[in-house]
């Protein structure tokens, strides 16, 4: 059970708790317990239970395609603005990917039985969910395109602007092996194009740490994914409730 201090962390904390009303949350803060995420920390391996769904307060999760022979690639990153193993449900449905922590932050945690209470004591909650459900398969078939389609350079600036936007800090603790992980690449590839943004003034980066200079001209050199994403995000918390989550 989180205590007093820590209720006045939520309500600047995440995306779609922030859509819960102070009524509801003093109910929801029963079933939730604050924990820390380090960067590097696995939460969830391919196949295992999703026992416990997570609400980002700070930090950044990839979720990542592990093929049999080792290689991966990251499918989705969730930060602040969402939620993490939201399929969980009596704790029986696996885990599809693999679960990284990229950026260390805080969330607030609960069990798969205690999220299920959570949407059913809550309309604001319900909707938001219902809401970032959808909003999660439409960006992930738009990353789907944007892998198939688009330069390693412009990739690489929409994943660096994806990690500022949900750790919301500067300085972002990325090494070039784990942007060309994130990005199915060779790390060459990924030394090249940050070079050059380097030398262009919009970042700078030193050893596990890459520094946003220009987020502007950044966002001028991603592709039209980024946007359409960002968007696409940001709807969830302007959306009014959904009807269904009414009756």
């Amino acid at each position: 059970m989180m205590g007093e201090a820590t209720l006045q962390l939520w309500p600047a904390g995440n995306g779609l708790l922030d859509r819960v009303s102070p009524h509801d949350q003093a109910k929801l803060l029963d079933v939730c317990e604050l924990v820390d995420l380090r960067a590097g920390t696995v939460l969830y391996e391919p196949g295992a239970p999703l026992t416990h769904v997570y609400f980002l307060l700070s930090g950044m999760v990839s979720l990542i395609a592990v093929m049999k022979d080792g290689r991966s690639v990251e499918t989705m990153t969730i930060g602040r603005e969402g939620v993490i193993a939201t399929s969980a449900s009596g704790y029986v449905d696996p885990a599809f990917s693999r679960f990284l922590v990229q950026v260390p932050g805080t969330a607030v945690r609960t069990t798969a039985q205690g999220f299920e209470d959570m949407v059913d004591g809550s309309v604001g909650l319900c909707s938001a969910v219902s809401r970032y459900r959808e909003v999660l398969l439409r960006t992930t078939l738009q990353i789907v395109a944007c892998n198939a389609i688009h330069t390693v350079r412009q990739r690489c600036a929409r994943w660096i602007l994806t990690t500022h936007d949900r750790s919301g800090v500067d300085l972002l603790p990325l090494t070039q092996a784990s942007l060309a992980e994130m990005l199915g690449v060779k790390r060459n590839s990924i030394s090249i194009v940050t070079r050059d943004l380097r030398q262009l003034g919009f970042i700078q980066n030193t050893r596990g740490m890459i520094e946003v200079e220009d987020r502007n001209a950044l966002e001028g050199v991603a592709c039209e994914c980024y946007e359409l994403v960002h968007q696409e995000l940001a709807r969830i918390l302007t959306d009014d409730p959904s009807p269904e989550c009414n009756d």
